[in-house]
C-alpha cells in the first residue's frame, strides 16, 4: 500500500509539474463554456422555443435556464473523458522515454504499477473536472439557476462516475500506445469525436434511428444523460409549475436526451447508473488484467 501511495504521489507530481499539460487540461472546459455560451446559446434558445406548443408561453428566464443546463451538462460530460486522456499522457510518456523499464526492474508488481497510474490519473482528472464544475455552477448562478442542493449533489456524483469511466477507458487504450505522438493523436480524435457520440454536442434524438440504436450501446451516452438530467431537473419542475403538461415535459426530455431509449424502452436513471458502473468495473478489470499478463514496455 505504501509503494502504491509513493507511485501515485510521484505520478501526480509529474503531471502537475508539466504546466503546459495541466494548464491546457484546466483551461479547456472554461474555453468550451465561453464558446458554447457565445455561439450555441441562441441556437439552443431557438430550438426550445420551437419545441414548445403554441399555446404555452414560458418566461425568458426559464428558457435561459434550459440553455444553461444544456451548456454545462455538455461541457462536463465531455471534459470528464477528454481530460482523462490528457492526464494519462504520463503513462505513455514513461514508456516512450524508458522510465517504465526502470520501474519494472524494482520489486513492484505490475498490478500495483498499473493501479498507481490509474489512481493518479483519476485524482488529477477529478481535481480538474470538479474545478470545471465549480466554474459552470458560478455561470449557472449568474445566467439562470434552478438547481436544488440534491441536484448539485447528484451532479457531482455523476461527474465522479463518469471520470472513473473516462480514466478506465483512457488507461486501457493508453496501455497499447508507446509514443507521445500516438497518445496525442488519440487524444485529438477523442476530443473531436467523443462529444458527438455521447450526445453532448448534438442530442442523440436528432440522429437517425439506426444511429440512435447504435449509440444506445455506449456507456458514455448514459453518463451524459445523467449529468443532463440533474442539470435540467429544476427547470423542468418550474416549467411544469407554470402549466406545462406531462406530455410537453416528456417531449423536452426526449429532445434533450434526458430520456434515453434502448430498443424502444425508456431507460430509467437507476439503470443508467448500473450501466455506467458496470462498464467502468469491466474496463478497470481489463486494464489490470492486461498489465498483469503482459509487461509494460
Amino acid at each position: 500500500m505504501k509503494t502504491a501511495s509513493v507511485l501515485i504521489s510521484r505520478n501526480m507530481k509529474m503531471f502537475f509539474k508539466d504546466r503546459g499539460m495541466f494548464f491546457t487540461s484546466l483551461v479547456t472546459p472554461a474555453i468550451l463554456l465561453v464558446l458554447y455560451a457565445t455561439f450555441l446559446g441562441n441556437v439552443y434558445r431557438d430550438s426550445f422555443a420551437s419545441a414548445l406548443p403554441p399555446n404555452l408561453t414560458i418566461a425568458e428566464k426559464l428558457t435561459d435556464g434550459l440553455v444553461v443546463g444544456q451548456l454545462i451538462s455538455s461541457i462536463l460530460s465531455v471534459s470528464c473523458v477528454t481530460v482523462a486522456f490528457c492526464s494519462n499522457f504520463l503513462m505513455v510518456k514513461d514508456k516512450a522515454d524508458g522510465t517504465i523499464r526502470d520501474l519494472r526492474v524494482t520489486p513492484v508488481s505490475a498490478a500495483i504499477l498499473s493501479i498507481s497510474y490509474y489512481a493518479a490519473s483519476l485524482i488529477s482528472t477529478l481535481i480538474i473536472c470538479f474545478s470545471a464544475a465549480g466554474i459552470c455552477l458560478i455561470y449557472a448562478s449568474i445566467a439562470g439557476w434552478y438547481m436544488t442542493v440534491s441536484d448539485v449533489c447528484f451532479l457531482f456524483l455523476d461527474i465522479l462516475l463518469l471520470v472513473l469511466f473516462g480514466t478506465a477507458l483512457s488507461s486501457s487504450i493508453g496501455f497499447f500506445l508507446s509514443s507521445q505522438g500516438q497518445i496525442s493523436a488519440v487524444g485529438s480524435i477523442v476530443s473531436a469525436g467523443y462529444g458527438f457520440i455521447c450526445g453532448a454536442y448534438m442530442p442523440i434524438s436528432s440522429f437517425s434511428e439506426g444511429l440512435q440504436e447504435a449509440l444506445s450501446f455506449l456507456p458514455g451516452t448514459y453518463g451524459t444523460s445523467l449529468i443532463r438530467n440533474h442539470s435540467l431537473q429544476g427547470v423542468f419542475n418550474e416549467i411544469e409549475n407554470q402549466g406545462a403538461t406531462a406530455a410537453v415535459i416528456r417531449g423536452l426530455k426526449d429532445a434533450l436526451d434526458c430520456n434515453l431509449y434502448f430498443l424502444d424502452e425508456r431507460v430509467p436513471l437507476c439503470s443508467m447508473y448500473i450501466i455506467l458502473i458496470a462498464a467502468t468495473a469491466v474496463l478497470i478489470g481489463f486494464y489490470v488484467l492486461i498489465n498483469v499478463r503482459r509487461k509494460m514496455y
